[in-house]
């Protein structure tokens, strides 16, 4: 097993993956103590060779690893690869280019929503992983044997994982489809959090436009906060506080202090008064500037009848394409259309309107039925005739 923990060893390493079609990486990470993730340890292979790398090591730099990534030469293959893309991008300010990534893959050849490696590995290669490791902590130095077989077999598997797929892709003739999902995981804005945005992660029932705007700016300075401090947003304020805050809207650390459940070092501390300055600007706010509410997602009448014929047509389209119906579209995106016949929503463009969108607009103009077939137990498409119409 080679473990790489120097500098020249890497660069000896990746000349030599240069020359290949493709590599296959996976990374360790740890991040629930901090807002970025620590990167802690680094998995690459080929057909012919694989190693780890040790970023941890004191005598290494990852610079060489980090120009490998940029190799427009080589195919970079990742399984479920977004958190170990971001690390590499947050690091070396690069996304890697170009990418595979085999779970996506798996769902544009039918393999599921969003199957596991391991359960990959078990139907494509028949082989049952060990995942006692699976848990480690990465960060510990000296790592076990097991563990850095573990590691390794994430990525030794997945170069037979991926002559697989890239063959059944060629079969099937979807190659075209991926690539259309490869460019959204090679986005830099997939991967830039803007502070402004992070209220909408947080769960409410609210559309109060204050409220919304007093919680977007709070939300927006814990982001902020905690990217600069590397320090994980719930540690710092939890989102029920947030809420908490947002909805009495105390004027003072007094008020501050009596919300229920309220940490006696945020109230009467630093954080008190950023809070309670936060609170003064969002106040200031002139109403211009106040959040949009979102528009209720509750569907009625014949508006939520055609979100269900549409949701049906969605499964049975998916299904005989064997391909994840969360790929073709997603349920906002039905309901979107369902109540405003919107046509700039993705499954409308590309590859998704071949398979489901045509169908989709006609269905909703009534030039297509959906009737069960007894005598084939199936459910048929019937379009109208010019007749008809």
């Amino acid at each position: 097993m080679k473990v790489i923990d120097n500098t020249a060893a890497l660069e000896q390493f990746c000349n030599a993956l240069a020359a290949h079609e493709f590599i296959t990486v996976d990374l360790e990470f740890l991040r629930e103590k901090s807002y970025y993730a620590k990167l802690c340890l680094i998995q690459v292979g080929s057909v012919s060779e694989c190693a780890i790398i040790d970023p941890l090591a004191p005598e290494i730099s990852l610079s060489p690893f980090f120009a490998l990534m940029q190799n427009p030469g080589v195919l970079k293959v990742f399984h479920s690869g977004r958190q170990d893309i971001e690390i590499i991008y947050n690091l070396s300010g690069k996304i890697p280019t170009p990418v595979f990534d085999t779970q996506i893959a798996g769902q544009v050849t039918g393999f599921g929503e969003a199957i596991s490696y391991e359960n990959m590995v078990k139907h494509i290669l028949h082989i049952e992983l060990d995942k006692t490791n699976r848990l480690s902590d990465w960060s510990s130095r000296p790592l076990k044997e097991k563990q850095l077989e573990y590691a390794l077999a994430d990525v030794t598997h997945l170069v037979h994982i991926y002559e697989y797929l890239r063959d059944e892709l060629k079969k099937n003739g979807r190659a075209a489809w991926l690539e259309e999902e490869m460019q959204l995981l090679c986005s830099p804005q997939t991967y830039t959090v803007n502070p402004m945005d992070a209220w909408q992660r947080i769960k409410h029932r609210s559309h109060n436009a204050r409220f919304l705007t007093i919680l977007r700016e709070l939300a927006a300075w814990r982001e902020a906060r905690s990217q600069r401090r590397n320090t994980p947003r719930q540690s710092l304020i939890k989102d029920d506080m947030l809420l908490q805050i947002a909805a009495v809207c105390p004027s003072d650390k007094g008020e501050l202090c009596a919300l229920r459940n309220m940490r006696p070092e945020i109230s009467s501390g630093r954080l008190g008064d950023e809070i309670l300055e936060v609170l003064s600007h969002a106040m200031a706010l002139p109403k211009s500037a106040y959040v949009t509410p979102p528009r209720e997602k509750d569907l009625s009448g014949s508006t939520n009848a055609l979100y269900e014929f549409l949701k049906m047509l969605l499964k049975i389209k998916s299904q005989q394409e064997g391909v994840v119906g969360r790929l073709v579209a997603a349920d906002d995106d039905l309901k979107l259309f369902a109540r405003r016949h919107d046509t700039k929503v993705p499954f409308l463009k590309g590859w998704r309107r071949e398979i489901f969108g045509k169908d989709a607009l006609a269905l909703c103009r009534g030039e297509l039925y959906l009737a069960y077939n007894p005598d084939t137990g199936q459910i048929d498409f019937i379009h109208k005739t010019a007749a008809e119409k």
